[in-house]
């Protein structure tokens, strides 16, 4: 087992995925995403890969054999964009689980349903599979070596938005044991899409002290999602006593995700300026 271990890290460089969590194993509750067609992974002009038709959601999971005598590690659940059309799981996604799993978090990549865009409420799935997802890492933490009181919810675009309802409402699955155990610890929202209506928060998040303390980055120039919204958000968030921090970048436009930044673009130092924020506050 030592052996094949170490193929697979010099395979795949020191991280590896470590098997996947079934966040539903006795069926998907309502809205489900029909299993036909089926999953498939397709390769962009951009030479990026990117994931549709996403009927059975789970998390893959980044981890190597933590040390026996170390203490327990931080998680990070990261939440790919796609404007609820399909998944975004390379640069937004399995390429940041690997950065942060190489400095000492345990990752989970949330493979939520996807299409969901022509569904009445097109977050309401995989915001329930993000609460889910949290529950189910929470649940698991002494399986992972994880510290329970240190789970991050990670989401980039459309995978922003569903991170933030997700944790600015009660546990919505079915059978959930309390709301607690399914927020995050923390918040990290990436270009966060369409966080904002009418110059208004979204009526379905409620920004109160239930919150967790929440980091935003953005740049001036998405013309996807706004800098306005973001900027409510965080306003909102202070107005409820929420511990919040908002990067706004001159450039760097929408869905940049780990893409190296061909004009040297600050903006690519995201990831460093989050691990500082996380590290401020204990993970």
């Amino acid at each position: 087992m030592r052996f094949l271990l170490a193929v697979v890290v010099c395979l795949f460089g020191s991280l590896t995925t470590a098997g996947e969590i079934v966040l539903w194993p006795a069926g998907v509750p309502e809205p489900r995403v029909p299993a036909d067609p089926p999953e498939k992974v397709e390769m962009g002009k951009d030479g990026i890969s990117r994931r549709s038709n996403v009927s059975n959601p789970r998390l893959v999971v980044f981890d190597i054999p933590p040390d026996a005598a170390a203490k327990p590690r931080p998680a990070v659940i990261v939440v790919p964009g796609g404007g609820f059309g399909i998944l975004a799981d390379e640069h937004e996604g399995g390429d940041v689980c690997r950065w942060f799993n190489d400095r000492g978090f345990v990752a989970f990549l949330l493979l939520h349903r996807v299409p969901t865009g022509t569904f009445e409420v097109p977050n309401a799935g995989p915001a329930m599979d993000a609460q889910k997802a949290v529950h189910e890492v929470r649940s698991r933490a002494a399986d992972y070596a994880i510290d329970p009181a240190k789970i991050v919810l990670l989401g980039f675009s459309a995978g922003g938005q569903t991170a933030l309802v997700a944790a600015a409402n009660p546990a919505r699955f079915p059978d959930a044991a309390s709301a607690d155990a399914s927020r995050p610890n923390a918040l990290v929202l990436l270009y966060p899409w369409k966080v904002a209506d009418g110059g208004a928060v979204r009526s379905d998040v409620t920004l109160d002290a239930r919150m967790p303390p929440t980091f935003i980055l953005q740049t001036a120039d998405d013309t996807a999602s706004s800098p306005d919204g973001a900027a409510l958000l965080y306003r909102g968030l202070l107005a409820a006593k929420v511990p919040a921090e908002i990067h706004i970048y001159e450039t760097g436009g929408h869905g940049f995700g780990m893409k190296p930044q061909a004009d040297g673009g600050v903006v690519g130092d995201w990831p460093a300026r989050t691990l500082e924020w996380l590290k401020k506050r204990g993970f």
